[in-house]
């Protein structure tokens, strides 16, 4: 059996509705979809990602906005980094600090959060690490899928720039995912890669 570790976004949890269509849509194809809280700090999150990594070996990783930015610094793993927000300390610094509001049901019974000024130094902090091993072997190993519509994340040039475009995509859609964007985009490409391993 074949395992994809799925790495939220900003605000979400492991609970979302991406992990559960992914998890539907690649049940056939034996696939296990593991998709964990990550932790609220960024300077907590890396670490107990590659732990999980560590731990679950998964043959491929997934990661949307926030959980692609995290998902490039995997390396070692072929990555699907959709719409990834490389640049979160400037995403949050330009929305403004305050409470927000979980957007799934985190395993911890969370409901809230706070944006500070020290989450934003965290994230400059893990975002200096962007990239820094994308070099040689390791650039066949991710891939870039960038929605034509995103009105909240724009990097398609940062991945291309690091990346090339050999494994760069812009599909029709947005920021969010939809089962559609799930069904016609990123699980065929989940297959593929699976298939070549």
């Amino acid at each position: 059996m074949k395992k994809i570790l799925y790495i939220h976004g900003f605000a979400s949890a492991g609970s979302t509705g991406t992990a559960a269509s992914l998890r539907n849509l690649l049940y056939e194809k034996d696939v296990r979809v593991i998709s964990p809280d990550v932790p609220l700090s960024p300077l907590a999150a890396l670490p107990y990602l590659r732990q999980v990594v560590a731990d679950e070996h998964p043959d491929l990783i997934i990661g949307t906005s926030m959980g692609g930015m995290y998902a490039e610094q995997l390396y070692g793993t072929p990555r699907i980094l959709v719409n990834p927000s490389f640049h979160m300390a400037r995403l949050l610094t330009f929305r403004g600090l305050g409470n927000r509001e979980f957007l799934n049901k985190r395993a911890d019974g969370a409901t809230s959060f706070k944006v500070d000024k020290q989450m934003i130094a965290e994230f400059k902090e893990i975002e200096k690490g962007c990239f820094s091993g994308a070099k040689g072997d390791e650039k066949d190993l991710v891939y870039g899928l960038f929605g034509r519509n995103d009105p909240t994340v724009h990097t398609q040039d940062d991945f291309t720039s690091h990346y090339g475009k050999a494994h760069f995509t812009i599909f029709e859609g947005e920021h969010r995912l939809n089962d559609h964007i799930l069904k016609t985009v990123v699980a065929p490409l989940a297959e593929k890669i699976l298939e070549t391993l």
